[in-house]
């Protein structure tokens, strides 16, 4: 069996960069007044905010391409930290609940003048938060693989950087074009999957990663596997791996359970027999980045995945 894997002076010196970052930063017009649009109402916000707490992967993610740096964050699913692939950017970025649930007295703490949430974010959280801060929740209803840009420009908006995000926007779109026109047929097929200590899951071909194999020329199935409105399947047995197979197969773990069960499976026969396992294309990738996240840094982490495995 092979299972592909890819990764890949002076004072015055210094005075003259600070001088001119000034400089710049005087030429940036002030964010104006404006109202957004949110899954609560309207809300409206003045200025840049500087004290931003995000309670969302995607917010993180899009406040950081943004140039914001949030003090609190939410932990990554599977994790007590935020995701890696923002562990460098987001250094001392305060923890202050997890996906499921916010600390609200650690979010109290941050005194952030703006908050930023997921769509999921019930009423009665959002109720408390709105009394600490503008809280921005995107209205966003089920599944769609592109809605995570109209989540970046929404938060870009209330950021008051709405120009960094839809560059950013623009850039990954261009990418994904990009790398479709290589494959040009746009017949091969793969699947997404997360591998859990009681099996695997097949991802929804409706969500973030999903959405950037099919932008980037992928066929992407679901093995029939997943109900309608879900993110993913029930966890298959070994006996309905079937459904995992595909010309390519992005395979994720999120913890240790995960990919302790996932080395367990790989000595199966029912694992062996996979077409895509004989061929040798299972691509082990970041389940935190590929189940988990969204938005513009995470969409060019997934693509740089997408491009590794891709023929020169």
């Amino acid at each position: 069996m092979q299972i592909r894997s890819h990764s890949r002076g002076g004072v015055l010196f210094c005075a003259a960069i600070v001088l001119a970052a000034l400089a710049q930063a005087a030429l940036i017009p002030q964010a104006q007044a404006r109202t957004l649009d949110t899954a609560y109402g309207d809300i409206e916000i003045d200025g840049q905010p500087e004290r931003v707490v995000t309670l969302y992967e995607g917010a993180l993610d899009t406040a950081l391409t943004a140039g914001v740096t949030p003090l609190g964050a939410v932990a990554t699913r599977g994790g007590d930290g935020v995701a890696d692939y923002l562990s460098d950017a987001a250094a001392g970025v305060a923890i202050v609940g997890t996906a499921r649930e916010t600390n609200i007295e650690a979010v109290v703490a941050q005194k952030p003048d703006l908050i930023l949430a997921s769509s999921r974010l019930p009423e009665e959280q959002y109720t408390l938060l709105s009394q600490i801060a503008p809280t921005v929740v995107p209205r966003t209803e089920g599944f769609e693989p592109e809605s995570w840009k109209d989540e970046a420009r929404l938060f870009g908006k209330a950021l008051g950087r709405e120009e960094a995000v839809d560059d950013a926007i623009q850039a990954v779109e261009n990418r994904s074009q990009s790398l479709a026109q290589r494959q040009p047929n746009g017949d091969t097929t793969a699947t997404v999957a997360r591998w859990m200590a009681n099996g695997p899951l097949v991802m929804s071909n409706k969500l973030f990663a999903t959405g950037l194999l099919a932008a980037s020329g992928f066929d992407v199935k679901d093995g029939g596997v997943v109900k309608a409105g879900r993110p993913h399947s029930d966890s298959l047995s070994l006996e309905s791996l079937s459904s995992l197979d595909s010309d390519w197969l992005f395979l994720a773990t999120l913890n240790d359970d995960g990919e302790a069960a996932l080395e367990s499976a790989r000595q199966s026969p029912a694992f062996e027999r996979l077409s895509v396992v004989r061929q040798g294309h299972v691509v082990p990738v970041d389940g935190q980045l590929w189940t988990s996240a969204s938005g513009p840094i995470a969409a060019q982490r997934i693509l740089d995945d997408i491009e590794g495995m891709l023929p020169q």
